[in-house]
């Protein structure tokens, strides 16, 4: 009876997101810090990092293959219950192979679960950004626990916390219950016969390897930034909680830009974005400027792509594509986070992270540059937030 009251509720989805987006800042959040406070250099923190990136292209299509074999519950159940025993196993690998064969598996099979998280929101009964914020704020705050359990417990307690968080995530995917079918939501929209890999497409895919390719090494690199200045490590996971809370209110009132701002126009915005973060770790060397900048443009630029890009390719792909076409956008996302992965932790190693910021702004300029010039369709007609 319980059960039955409990399948499909509200907070069934609430637990499924919350505890699934925690867990993914306890993993993954301060992993730079971490490895860099056991003395491995930049890029060995590179290396591990680009495995992670890597396993994430090998596994996920051997998990979408279990998920349409086999109960889609059971496959992801498995798997982050695999993931959490990985989790526990992190903590006593002190090899730097160890740890990237260890934290890339874990990452790699978390990662490859997400998909199945974004489609028991999509068909729930439940609108969508009621659910999603839940996930926002999940990852804010484990970067916050994360901190303090860094700073006043202990590292290892931050992975411990990472396993505990999925098996309550777990709890939550065991209750939901899809209402809709995929094929209800794709016969709403005008089939045709465009083919994938058109120019557009294709200039889309350079753009999605710039953005992805520099706000993952600035995720990956920024917490250790502000604690290489002196900022304490509790300190810097309270950043990471209102940089993460930032986007609540983007996410929350999406559907009163997204459906009226056109693609192109807010590709620009995004980047620009990116040109006064980048710009201001490069060329502003006061940690005052530099947080508010973060907490107003970090989170910002990467929500509205997030969106964007599922807008963008309903826009540029025709319908019986577009899994194929979000499969590519995922795969180069991890290609180009692997190259920069590689070419960031060379830099530190050599140079300062004001330098390695202006690498970041010279890339963000090109992107920038390319959306300018970028002739896409407005997709005005596709209202997908409201």
């Amino acid at each position: 009876m319980i059960y039955m009251k409990y399948k499909g509720s509200y907070l069934s989805y609430l637990l499924m997101y919350l505890f699934y987006f925690m867990s993914l800042a306890l993993l993954s959040g301060l992993i730079s810090v971490y490895l860099m406070d056991k003395g491995y250099s930049a890029s060995q923190v590179s290396l591990v990092v680009s495995c992670s990136f890597i396993v994430s292209v090998i596994v996920q299509p051997w998990i979408g293959y279990l998920n349409d074999k086999y109960h889609i519950k059971w496959v992801n159940g498995l798997i982050l219950v695999t993931t959490a025993i990985l989790g526990i196993i992190f903590i006593f690998a002190n090899n730097i192979y160890a740890i990237a064969i260890i934290y890339s598996l874990a990452l790699g099979l978390f990662n490859g679960t997400k998909p199945v998280i974004e489609r028991m929101a999509t068909l729930s009964r439940h609108q969508y950004g009621r659910i999603r914020i839940w996930g926002t704020l999940g990852y804010a705050i484990g970067s916050q626990i994360g901190g303090i359990i860094y700073q006043y417990i202990s590292s290892e307690g931050m992975y411990l916390s990472f396993s505990a968080g999925l098996f309550i995530c777990i709890l939550g995917i065991i209750g939901t219950q899809n209402d809709k079918t995929m094929d209800d939501e794709v016969s709403k929209i005008k089939q045709d016969d465009r083919k994938l890999w058109h120019k557009n497409f294709i200039i889309y895919i350079i753009i999605i390897c710039i953005f992805y390719g520099i706000t993952n090494l600035n995720t990956t690199y920024l917490p250790a930034m502000f604690q290489n200045q002196g900022i304490g490590i509790d300190k810097v996971s309270t950043i990471i909680l209102m940089i993460t809370l930032s986007e609540l209110p983007l996410i929350y009132y999406s559907n009163y830009y997204m459906n009226k701002i056109t693609n192109q126009q807010m590709l620009i915005l995004i980047f620009f974005l990116l040109l006064i973060q980048f710009g201001t770790y490069s060329f502003i060397p006061f940690n005052s400027i530099q947080i508010i900048v973060s907490i107003c443009t970090k989170a910002v630029s990467t929500v509205i792509f997030i969106m964007l890009n599922m807008k963008i390719v309903a826009t540029i792909v025709s319908p019986q594509m577009q899994m194929s076409a979000l499969a590519w956008v995922s795969t180069f996302n991890s290609f180009a986070s692997i190259v920069f992965q590689s070419i960031g932790g060379a830099i530190l190693d050599y140079h300062t992270y004001s330098f390695l910021y202006f690498i970041l702004f010279v890339f963000a300029l090109l992107g920038f540059t390319i959306c300018l010039f970028y002739h896409l369709p407005s997709g005005d007609e596709y209202q997908l937030f409201k």
